[in-house]
C-alpha cells in the first residue's frame, strides 16, 4: 500500500491539493481543498491509490454486491474499484438538488451495497446516498473514499469508513473564519449550490 508521505506527493504534483480560501460544497469554510478531478486526470498516479484503496476495501468488507456512487465525484472511482473488485457499479445524480438513480440503474432489494466517494468532509454526499439504498430496502455495508478529510466535529457518517487518506483540515462556519482566511479570496469549487 502507498504510504501517508507518497500518497501527498501525489496530490501535491498532480495539483489535487489546493491552498487558500475555500467554501466547501458542505458550505463550510476551509484553507485547503482536495480536488480529486486533478488527481484523476493523471490515471496512471490515480491507479496507486486506486489500487490501495481497492485492497483496504477487500479486507473491511468480505462481502458486498454493488457499488453507488455520487455524481460527479464519486463516478471514477466507483468504476475503478468495481473494475479492480469486479462489483456491478452505479451512481446516482441530482435532480432539482436532489439524489436520484437514473439510466436505469436499480438497487436490488436485499443487495448490500458499498458506498463510494473521492472526498468525504461532512458525509453529506454519502448520507443522501443512503436514502436511496434504504427506499430500495437493500442493506448500506458502509463507505470507502480517497480522501477522509473529516473530522468528529462535522462528520455525518458515524462508522464503516474506509480511506486511502486521511487528511486533517480545520474547517469553519461563516461566522467563525479565522482572520487569516478572511484576508484571502474565496473560491467555491464545490459541486453542490451553497447559500
Amino acid at each position: 500500500m502507498l504510504s501517508h508521505k507518497k500518497s501527498l506527493d501525489i496530490l501535491r504534483k498532480t495539483n489535487a491539493l489546493l491552498e487558500g480560501h475555500f467554501v466547501l460544497s458542505s458550505g463550510l469554510h476551509s484553507s485547503k481543498y482536495i480536488q480529486c478531478a486533478k488527481l484523476l486526470s493523471f490515471p496512471h498516479k490515480a491507479e496507486k491509490i486506486c489500487k490501495s484503496l481497492a485492497r483496504k476495501i477487500k479486507k473491511k468488507f468480505k462481502n458486498f454486491d454493488l457499488i453507488l456512487s455520487p455524481a460527479m465525484g464519486g463516478i471514477i472511482i466507483g468504476y475503478e474499484i468495481g473494475k479492480l473488485l469486479k462489483k456491478e457499479t452505479i451512481f446516482c445524480e441530482r435532480v432539482k438538488g436532489k439524489f436520484q438513480l437514473r439510466r436505469g440503474f436499480q438497487i436490488k432489494k436485499g443487495s448490500k451495497v458499498l458506498i463510494i466517494e473521492d472526498v468525504i468532509t461532512t458525509g453529506k454526499s454519502s448520507m443522501e446516498c443512503v436514502k436511496l439504498i434504504k427506499n430500495s430496502k437493500a442493506n448500506l455495508m458502509g463507505f470507502a473514499t480517497i480522501i477522509d478529510r473529516s473530522s468528529k466535529n462535522n462528520l455525518k457518517i458515524k462508522k464503516n469508513i474506509v480511506s486511502h487518506l486521511k487528511i486533517s483540515v480545520p474547517t469553519y462556519k461563516k461566522n467563525k473564519i479565522p482572520n487569516e482566511l478572511k484576508s484571502i479570496p474565496i473560491s467555491i469549487p464545490g459541486s453542490r449550490y451553497t447559500k
